[in-house]
């Protein structure tokens, strides 16, 4: 059980005082010196001994020192000069005691026993972060460096509405959530919310990134997932012109996202004149880096090596990629999006288009296909449509896709009906399909196609149409 010496004054007394008291554990003793009654708290503990005098006399404030061993002495007062003088005393009777003193004047004390804390920072970093878009970091915990901040999540981040569990937490976490001024239990399948107020760990410098990102409210895909985007060709798999025209296709995606680089990794090389154009085509891109496997290292290595090396955020695959469905299932571990290039061109699309499905998996993807949407200048659609009259009510999803078009300010057009949701598929045309990358999508279908009804799994079967699969957490 450790002594304690508080030496108290002035206009932070009684706070301080209260805020002792409040916290303690029943492991400390305390004398107190105060010259005011009215700092004293309502119920004094038993663990507390309080002392009415001037602490600059310095008979009597010895006559305290010597009556305990105290361990260390915290000092609040109201005047530099008596708080000079305090300290004076102190190291003249107990050279070698601990203090930590509150600094309102600048003081410049060199003495390795007296800890100053300037209460005018405090204040003003108090201040500072009550101001909008302005972290807030935990000052005197862990290394005292920033490495605890209070992030709030502001309407339209691409934070918003997602799962905790579907988003990348590398170098930092999330170990706590405030919502409606309750503490929340922190789950993967919790949703953040707007104005949910998360606290988060980690590298202040890393820290300071997911501030920033959480903070905008668009254009930040490929984040939260990963920062670059990852195109894999195997040339093994495709020929000259589908490989062509998945390099045009990243090309152009790396010019209209928001990521840091493009990664293009080639495996399998075929030929001397495809190599060739792939060298040529990208040499002259500071943005983009390719890396080739001569090694035939195999699919499972490389991506487990490079989703370690290149904070991958979207992984862009080709047809022919899919056609193995065992192999590409690994990925989803990786919780990243695919994009999963189609027979119409890139540079051609007009609109985003969602059919909606089931609501659990719709919500978590809604604030990336607005995000998408204002990166690649494309109007969004939503097809409701509902053949059969037995789908769940979409109302409150429908709401919800209206509320965040209006803080992504982005143009929406919504399609309700009873007609067939594939047939009405099919003759659009230019359109980017968003829709959720489910863990079912890659089993094994029957050939007979009509035995299915889930919008999900058709689309995802057709390669008509550019898809971008957004990954979800699943119950």
């Amino acid at each position: 059980m450790k002594k304690i010496l508080i030496i108290l004054d002035g206009i932070v007394a009684k706070n301080l005082m209260h805020r002792i008291v409040e916290a303690n554990t029943g492991d400390n003793v305390y004398d107190v010196i105060y010259m005011s009654d009215a700092i004293l708290p309502v119920q004094k503990p038993s663990s507390f001994t309080f002392y009415k005098f001037d602490p600059t006399s310095k008979s009597k404030l010895a006559m305290v020192l010597d009556k305990n061993i105290h361990t260390e002495v915290l000092i609040a007062l109201n005047s530099k000069d008596e708080m000079l003088n305090v300290i004076k005393n102190i190291k003249e009777h107990k050279d070698n005691l601990q203090m930590t003193i509150l600094d309102y004047w600048g003081l410049k004390i060199d003495d390795p026993y007296v800890n100053v804390y300037k209460g005018i920072e405090v204040l003003a970093n108090g201040m500072v972060e009550r101001l909008p878009n302005i972290p807030v970091v935990a000052q005197n915990i862990g290394l005292r460096q920033g490495e605890i901040m209070e992030i709030r999540v502001p309407f339209g981040s691409s934070y918003a509405y997602r799962y905790i569990g579907s988003i990348e937490q590398k170098e930092w976490k999330i170990f706590g959530l405030y919502r409606n001024q309750k503490l929340m239990n922190i789950k993967p399948s919790l949703v953040l919310k707007p104005n949910d107020v998360i606290l988060v760990i980690g590298k202040p410098d890393v820290l300071m990134q997911v501030f920033n990102a959480i903070g905008k409210t668009q254009g930040q895909f490929p984040m939260p997932f990963g920062h670059n985007i990852y195109l894999y060709l195997d040339l093994y798999l495709q020929n000259e012109d589908n490989v062509k025209k998945a390099i045009e296709e990243a090309k152009f995606l790396n010019q209209k996202l928001k990521n840091h680089k493009l990664i293009v990794r080639v495996t399998r090389p075929t030929t001397v004149a495809i190599m060739t154009f792939i060298k040529d085509e990208l040499k002259h891109f500071p943005t983009i880096t390719l890396v080739i496997d001569y090694a035939n290292s195999g699919f499972y290595k490389i991506l487990k090596n490079d989703f370690r090396k290149y904070d991958i955020g979207m992984m862009m695959l080709t047809q022919e990629m899919f056609k193995n469905k065992d192999q590409i299932k690994s990925i989803l571990s990786h919780k990243v999006p695919l994009f999963k290039l189609g027979n119409e061109k890139l540079k051609s699309i007009k609109r985003t288009v969602v059919i909606l499905n089931d609501t659990h998996s719709y919500e978590q993807i809604s604030p990336i296909v607005f995000d998408v949407a204002s990166q690649l200048k494309t109007k969004t659609k939503i097809f409701d449509l509902d053949p059969i009259g037995e789908e769940e009510n979409k109302s409150n999803l429908l709401d919800h896709f209206e509320n965040l078009s209006k803080i992504f300010n982005e143009k929406i057009e919504i399609v309700s009906s009873n007609e067939n949701p594939i047939r009405e598929l099919k003759k659009q045309k230019n359109m980017l399909q968003i829709l959720p990358l489910k863990e079912e999508m890659f089993k094994k279908r029957f050939s007979w196609k009509f035995f299915y009804t889930n919008t999900d799994f058709i689309s995802f079967d057709m390669n008509k149409y550019n898809q971008l699969l957004v990954p979800i957490v699943e119950e």
